[in-house]
């Protein structure tokens, strides 16, 4: 008897802790369930809100809103510019012939400050002591201060008032196509005043590329080294060969658009009005432009309309006016060769 109900206690202990377990899943389900609602709740308030606010954006663009509108600008009492405008924006600054995405880019919240790095210097290692000898002193890590300040860089654009009353989503994109494309064009213009203040590498041939990428270029630089040239430089790479006649730029298996020197540097081109020649020479850079230069982006924009100020009250426009902040510095001259090649200065080296 005593036996029995030991089993019937056993079993009864094992059903406990099966209907337990259920519970304790069930409860977790619910909870589970429980949070997605939740976070569908939340996603479906922020949309609304998002959309409420690109809603009234537009709308006070169509209105011609006088006090201002900005971004990050709490005291302006503006309305904050949408982030699906902000997104789009931005995607504009990186589109293409965009050398900001080729770059560091480091946000800051303050007008101006600095940053430290540690100089690179020709370590010996340590030298070979004796029993009882005296240890010989290392150079220590030296340091340098790189320091920015942002600065200002504004446009403005009209637009009629027949394009003004025109719907939401014109009024739109003509506002993010003019600020991307204007935003874009800038910091490119930034990016190469920086680079144009590296010493020039005259080249005068395959063989000079080759001894930039070999001998002149850390190691280092080399695994996310890239290449930069205008329609020019590009153009006399393009037909370029090797000793075996094979071009020295080759389509990437991944990209066809793409093409990448000795099958391994990606190549961009620059507009010849953006990266002019320097005479009948073209600019060739070739490293790693992240450790080279870095863009210090206050992120901070600005819009502001008015159909009074200027002439816009007589001629029946409005004029949209954007501003945004930042600066662009070397940062390490050492990771890029700004290479400069007479065209047509070996023409034994093209294909015949």
């Amino acid at each position: 008897v005593l036996e029995n109900k030991i089993e019937e206690a056993k079993e009864m202990k094992n059903e406990i802790a099966s209907m337990t377990e259920k519970y304790d899943l069930m409860n977790e389900l619910h909870e589970e369930e429980k949070r997605e609602v939740e976070v569908k709740m939340e996603n479906k308030i922020e949309n609304k809100i998002e959309k409420s606010y690109e809603e009234k954006f537009l709308n006070s663009l169509k209105t011609k809103f006088q006090n201002g509108m900005s971004e990050g600008v709490a005291e302006d009492g503006g309305y904050t510019v949408p982030q699906d405008i902000q997104t789009k924006i931005n995607e504009l600054r990186e589109a293409k012939d965009s050398l900001q995405s080729l770059i560091k880019v480091e946000k800051v919240n303050t007008l101006s400050g600095s940053r430290v790095f540690k100089k690179r210097a020709n370590t010996t290692g340590f030298a070979k002591v004796t029993e009882g000898g005296t240890i010989a002193e290392q150079e220590a890590p030296k340091f340098s201060t790189l320091e920015y300040k942002v600065d200002k860089y504004a446009g403005f654009f009209k637009m009629t008032n027949e394009l003004l009353a025109d719907t939401q989503e014109n009024v739109k994109n003509t506002l993010i196509d003019w600020i991307g494309n204007e935003s874009r064009i800038t910091r490119n213009k930034l990016i190469l005043e920086a680079l144009d203040t590296k010493e020039k590498t005259a080249m005068a041939g395959l063989d000079d590329i080759k001894k930039a990428i070999n001998v002149t270029l850390d190691p280092a630089f080399l695994p996310n080294a890239v290449v930069v040239t205008n329609q020019e430089g590009f153009n006399y790479l393009d037909t370029l060969v090797d000793g075996n006649g094979n071009y020295i730029l080759q389509a990437d298996i991944t990209n066809a658009s793409v093409r990448r020197l000795f099958g391994k540097y990606p190549v961009h081109v620059i507009s010849t009005k953006d990266l002019p020649m320097a005479g009948d020479k073209a600019p060739i850079i070739i490293g790693d432009l992240k450790e080279a230069c870095v863009m210090f982006d206050r992120q901070t924009l600005s819009i502001m309309a008015s159909n009074t100020a200027g002439d816009a009250f007589l001629s029946d426009v409005t004029l949209f006016r954007a501003i945004e902040r930042e600066q662009v510095k070397m940062r390490d001259e050492e990771a890029i060769v700004y290479g400069q090649i007479t065209i047509g200065s070996t023409l034994s080296s093209r294909k015949k």
